[in-house]
């Protein structure tokens, strides 16, 4: 595999000048809704509100960010008159409703949505979820590999990026059950690491991880490096961490370990912004929130980012003998060249 000129120009966008990812997400749709609906007593969230929210955050942290992560159905259409054209764009493919089984979770796309449509937007990225437990039912777990390698596929078509995230889960019968978007309590780190050793595989087309803690970050400590640095083997790829739904000080612990570990940024969101969904509907309020505190979370992380992460275009895979992409590191003229024979 070659570093194509639009796989290259997606990575340079989506970073720093320095090669750091400083993301912000903001395609979260029913962690937002639901707290909305729930204040409004309603079965669903007003659309303007889910929207208008968005775009609250969209126009208060993007310029402390080096990309923005966005979804087609509220934070798209309602923030296209303030989006920075200077700053990366990465748009969501999957759906946020999956289709639940007693014996695991399966993922699908926005309907009338694909990577086509996402390139010819002018997005630099794919972004897709896939909920995965290796030991999931036996054609589940296949529904998902088939899912995702379409997808890699297709990304390598329209030569876009392709931003995997990668999420285990409850199983409907297990004890501490939810369908929310939200860390699984007592997460097995084998699983982490397993699914993560399956989707480094070249079949998928991955070009970025998006990654959760290997570990519960409530019980998070600095021994649970070994694992972090275990991630970083296996992905052979440059790789950002997620927050999760975890708080401030926990999601500063996972990013200090995975910076050690050779991680390059992170793609966050209700760890820098879930503080001023709580105002709703008070609008003055949350964007006090997110022009103070908020705006001041995302210059902490984004600076513990930039002294201690690991420029992606130094990460393993682009050295010398590399499985994935055998260029120097410093040789991108190369490279580029390289990609346009392809």
């Amino acid at each position: 595999m070659k570093l194509s000129p639009g796989k290259f120009l997606g990575m340079k966008r989506l970073s720093d000048s320095n090669g750091i990812f400083l993301m912000t997400a903001v395609d979260q749709r029913p962690p937002i809704k639901k707290p909305i609906a729930n204040y409004l007593k309603k079965s669903e969230a007003p659309w303007e509100d889910v929207a208008n929210f968005k775009k609250c955050l969209i126009d208060n942290l993007q310029e402390q960010s080096s990309a923005l992560l966005l979804d087609p159905h509220y934070a798209l259409p309602f923030s296209m008159d303030i989006l920075n054209p200077r700053k990366g764009l990465i748009v969501t493919l999957e759906d946020s409703i999956f289709e639940e089984r007693t014996g695991g979770r399966i993922s699908k796309s926005i309907n009338n949505w694909s990577v086509a449509k996402i390139k010819k937007m002018g997005a630099d990225a794919v972004k897709v979820l896939a909920w995965y437990r290796p030991d999931a039912d036996k054609k589940i777990i296949e529904s998902q590999k088939d899912y995702v390698k379409k997808i890699g596929e297709e990304c390598l078509k329209y030569d876009i990026l392709f931003l995997f995230e990668l999420l285990v889960y409850p199983f409907m019968n297990e004890k501490n059950y939810t369908d929310e978007y939200l860390e699984m309590k007592n997460k097995k780190t084998d699983h982490v690491l397993q699914s993560i050793q399956e989707f480094s595989k070249n079949e998928y087309g991955v070009d970025v991880f998006k990654l959760e803690s290997p570990v519960n970050v409530k019980s998070i400590n600095d021994d649970d490096l070994i694992s972090f640095k275990e991630m970083d083997k296996l992905t052979g790829r440059p790789w950002v961490m997620l927050s999760a739904g975890v708080g401030k000080e926990g999601f500063k612990k996972v990013l200090s370990l995975s910076f050690k570990a050779g991680c390059s940024g992170f793609l966050a969101g209700r760890a820098i912004w879930l503080e001023a969904l709580s105002k709703y509907p008070d609008w003055k309020a949350i964007n006090y929130i997110l022009k103070n505190s908020s705006a001041k979370y995302l210059n902490e992380i984004a600076n513990l980012a930039k002294k201690q992460a690991l420029p992606w275009y130094e990460n393993q895979c682009f050295s010398n003998g590399g499985n994935l992409f055998p260029y120097r590191t410093s040789d991108f003229r190369h490279m580029y060249v390289e990609g346009l024979k392809t």
